[in-house]
């Protein structure tokens, strides 16, 4: 507020602030309406003062004290007071609002809010406290009776708890340019609003012939309800001004109550009171549900824009009731457009058959246990696509442990599912392609041992009887060698054709290198594997005959069975020695390890 001037200048400033305010405020009061031992109904240079304290740096606080102890003398003095008095009531006004400004600065440190309910507390007590202090200390140097007590006590506390808000509010509201950036619209408004407070109470006031003081209340609340805090405030601080000097010059249904001046004086502050904490918490608590309103609306447009971004939706299924409310997103999962009629049973019907019984059986469970669900199934929309929905719930328990209501969430996942089902083909296509031979297209030499591995193993474990054929193709090199590589890749090729032809369905055969290859014999004997391995043998031999445009070609069988073998490579060992014997004794035969 005064930032831009230097530190003495900005003293001088605040000392004559609070000199001329504190002195109007005060020569008002007390030539305004009085009450017993001379002393204002309300005094509102203490909330003034209060006011300044809380807006200036603490850098002005001790020239604004020196003002207020200059004005308090001089409007005392002014005002016919002894000079004992005078002092007096100056020290305890001063110690009321450095009381009224430590409690402020311990309970709230940041800056002093009347816009919520908790600084209003505080705010509340710091004053309520001081003015207790400064009535005692009043007392205790004036040695009067406990009516001034009584007396100071309100006077004090009402002209803190009317007077400080609307300054601090209006200098804030002036300081950051709230004022100047409100519209005509707001400030004709809250004119019209301030002005009606102070006719109604003029009205109410200014004859005695109608009890009508019921009325600045209402006007008090209505200007709390539009304009807030800062209405309430503003409103209140006009009723107590018009209140006070028409009830001082003796006009309104209070200064008509049959008695001594105190009780008329007790009993406007009474009714000023009752119209404070009635107005002003009111106002923050009104300001309070704006703001949660306003989160509570923010909120529920990040949710809408999150479930559009997400394409989640929420629902609820109301169990007493037997009725389903879904949010937007939910319509759109769904094919529909929003708001349009939907119930729980068209909800399950649109899953597809196969899915609908047992997302109800999983929705009837949940009921039952109260525990938390989630299920995955497809959908039938509208326009007649398929879609993948996911959803997550729990139920809501009502009094008694009894289930009243169940909340969800459903997800489009038709993306993921379709993205899942390529990256498992893509998956199986790779594996395929690492698993298998490219010019044979049996199981290369990694996935034929590692399909041994897990056979030896079964054999192991469960006592199944396993073989193995090793077989190469007889004078291959020759083949190749006559004929070309390219002829040979044939031959390869027609070798491992026959050869697959010629197994069981439970039997593997795969290249393990060149041309040799490995048959895997599943829970067969040593007797069923010498005919499967002979099958084989026969297979490839009558093949030759038939292919006229390759050269013929035999193969060479080694059959192993197990006998207990530690591991794949003993087994092995024991089928390629077979497989030598077989090429020593001429090729184009089978032979069967020891």
């Amino acid at each position: 507020m005064t930032q831009s001037l230097t530190p003495r200048v900005e003293a001088v400033f605040w000392f004559l602030l609070t000199v001329t305010g504190y002195f109007l405020l005060a020569s008002l009061s007390l030539h305004a309406t009085k009450g017993a031992d001379n002393i204002a109904a309300v005094w509102p240079p203490s909330g003034y003062f209060l006011a300044l304290l809380i807006l200036m740096p603490a850098s002005a606080r001790i020239s604004a004290f020196a003002g207020m102890a200059t004005a308090s003398l001089g409007a005392n003095l002014y005002g016919g007071a002894p000079l004992a008095s005078c002092l007096a009531f100056t020290f305890s006004n001063g110690c009321e609002a450095a009381l009224a400004l430590w409690i402020l600065r311990r309970r709230e440190p940041d800056e002093l809010s009347f816009m919520v309910p908790r600084s209003v507390v505080s705010f509340c007590i710091a004053a309520l406290t001081a003015s207790i202090v400064s009535a005692a200390i009043a007392w205790a140097l004036t040695g009067r009776g406990t009516d001034f007590f009584l007396s100071w006590l309100t006077t004090v506390l009402l002209g803190m708890l009317i007077v400080t808000p609307p300054v601090v509010m209006l200098a804030r509201m002036v300081g950051t340019s709230a004022m100047a950036n409100a519209t005509m619209r707001m400030k004709a408004e809250a004119a019209a609003i301030l002005t009606v407070t102070g006719l109604v109470t003029i009205l109410s006031f200014s004859q005695a012939q109608f009890p009508i003081t019921f009325l600045p209340c209402i006007a008090v609340i209505a200007a709390a309800y539009r304009l807030g805090p800062f209405g309430a405030a503003a409103g209140m601080l006009i009723v107590t001004i018009i209140a006070s000097l028409l009830t001082g010059q003796g006009y309104g249904p209070i200064a008509a109550i049959e008695g001594v001046q105190k009780t008329r004086v007790l009993f406007l502050q009474f009714y000023l009171l009752t119209l404070l904490f009635t107005t002003l918490p009111l106002a923050s608590l009104l300001i309070g549900r704006q703001r949660l309103a306003k989160r509570v609306e923010q909120s529920n447009r990040w949710l809408l824009q999150a479930e559009a971004a997400a394409l989640v939706g929420h629902w609820r299924v109301d169990l007493v009731t037997w009725t389903i409310t879904w949010s937007d997103q939910s319509y759109r999962v769904h094919g529909l457009e929003p708001g349009a009629p939907v119930d729980v049973d068209y909800s399950v019907r649109q899953y597809v058959a196969e899915d609908r019984r047992a997302v109800r059986k999983i929705l009837a469970d949940a009921v039952r246990t109260g525990e938390p669900f989630e299920f995955q199934g497809r959908i039938l929309r509208t326009d007649g696509e398929i879609r993948h929905v996911k959803s997550h719930g729990s139920i809501e328990i009502g009094r008694g442990g009894k289930a009243v209501g169940i909340f969800g969430t459903v997800q489009d996942v038709t993306e993921t599912v379709e993205n899942a089902r390529i990256l498992e083909a893509a998956r199986s296509a790779a594996e395929r392609v690492a698993n298998t031979d490219m010019l044979t297209g049996l199981p290369n030499r990694r996935h034929t041992l590692a399909f041994l591995e897990r056979a030896l193993a079964g054999a192991r474990e469960h006592g199944a009887p396993l073989a193995v054929a090793i077989f190469d193709i007889d004078h291959f090199k020759r083949i190749n060698d006559t004929h070309g590589h390219a002829t040979g890749d044939q031959v390869i090729r027609r070798v491992a054709l026959r050869a697959r032809a010629a197994l069981r369905d439970e039997d593997m055969v795969g290249r393990i290198g060149g041309e040799e290859f490995v048959c895997i014999l599943q829970r067969s004997s040593a007797q069923s594997a010498e005919i499967v391995a002979e099958r084989v043998r026969k297979a490839v031999e009558a093949g030759t005959a038939a292919e006229d445009d390759l050269p013929d070609a035999t193969i060479s069988v080694g059959l192993a069975v197990y006998d207990g073998e530690a591991d794949v490579e003993e087994l092995l060992h024991r089928a390629d020695k077979a497989l030598y014997v077989a090429k020593r004794e001429g090729r184009n035969r089978l032979r069967s390890a020891a």
